[in-house]
């Protein structure tokens, strides 16, 4: 069988995995992008770590999510990991929408399926464990881009990605990166200084409407006003500043393992179409996991899933990709897994510069 994932590896974490293999203790970070359906490629992989990986856990294991990223980890800390993560992924599966959905319509939704898959009993069981300790970020509105009225927010988008252009650190002028921590950790990047950067603890009182906001797209859902315990503002998608990553990791102990559905590696939600991009030279102790490009072209379309299937595809024949994209994820995790089981790891992995 060809191989479906590649493993790239900065080069200390490439210098670990040849001389010592990878052990569950071994990571201390796991990053979570932002992505909307994309993740559903990474089910599988959840499922095998959530489920039966860090069950061998000794020590704590820090979550870095944004977007879709963070609502995948909030299955970590609950009772049964891999059953919730399974939950989100039946619950956003079956979510359909009116023919021409608007703000509220999707936002109602969005807030539904929270609901049911982190109960208030989940917050309670996540934020008394110390076992995987969740950090989220969610953007922190300036300026026009504070405000619901449509018109006014694309002006102030259109002005925080004019600034992004000439330098990420201009998007500070517009967004400030807030980071909601678990109670039982230690808040990360206090050496971020790319842009504004603060930390909150997260709290009963605060996760849901944290945890809503980090997804909360500009122009498609409304944003999360003044969440308790943060400063007053209007926040957002954590995609914004973070979509997936740009930041210096280098003061994080132990290896970070970074499960991604695409071979790109994008720093903020407005680089997509520029030419910034992130590799392990920025980042010497990630373990990068991405599908191969064969992998991708096998899928149903030649392409992973993402939020516009939404408009293009009718609910059942976009319902079926999705299933037939999950279960393909499936084999990449079965794949990383056996290699793992085997102790070939060090085979696989080529140094990511």
């Amino acid at each position: 069988m060809s191989d479906l994932i590649e493993i790239r590896a900065g080069a200390q974490a490439f210098e670990h995995i040849q001389q010592q293999g990878l052990q569950a203790d071994d990571i201390k970070l796991m990053l979570g992008a932002s992505g909307g359906p994309k993740w559903f490629v990474l089910q599988g992989f959840d499922n095998f770590l959530f489920g039966e990986y860090f069950q061998q856990r000794t020590t704590p294991l820090n979550l870095l999510g944004t977007s879709a990223g963070a609502w995948r980890f909030a299955s970590l800390g609950q009772q049964d990991p891999a059953q919730a993560s399974r939950t989100f992924l039946e619950l956003y599966q079956a979510t359909v929408y009116s023919e021409k959905p608007d703000v509220h319509e999707i936002s109602d939704k969005a807030e539904a399926l929270l609901q049911e898959y982190v109960p208030q009993q989940a917050v309670r069981d996540i934020l008394s464990q110390s076992t995987y300790l969740h950090h989220m970020i969610v953007a922190r509105s300036r300026g026009l881009g504070a405000r619901e009225h449509r018109a006014v927010q694309g002006l102030g988008l259109a002005a925080a990605a004019t600034a992004n252009v000439f330098s990420r650190r201009f998007l500070g002028r517009h967004f400030e990166r807030v980071v909601f921590h678990h109670p039982n950790s230690k808040p990360l990047g206090k050496q971020w200084r790319d842009m504004p950067t603060r930390h909150v603890t997260l709290t009963e009182d605060n996760f849901h409407q944290a945890l809503l906001a980090t997804g909360s797209i500009p122009m498609v859902l409304r944003g999360v006003p003044n969440i308790p315990g943060a400063p007053k503002g209007m926040y957002r998608d954590g995609g914004i500043t973070d979509y997936h990553f740009d930041l210096d990791l280098s003061e994080q102990e132990g290896l970070i393992l970074y499960p991604h559905f695409q071979r790109e590696v994008i720093p903020g939600w407005f680089d997509k179409k520029l030419k910034r991009r992130v590799t392990g030279k920025n980042w010497p102790n990630v373990i990068n996991i991405v599908p191969t490009q064969a992998f991708i072209d096998n899928l149903p379309f030649g392409k992973i899933p993402d939020r516009n299937d939404f408009a293009n595809l009718a609910p059942g024949p976009r319902q079926a990709y999705w299933k037939q994209a999950t279960e393909a994820g499936y084999r990449m995790a079965e794949q990383f897994a056996n290699w793992l089981e085997k102790d070939e790891l060090a085979q696989h992995v080529t140094r990511w510069d």
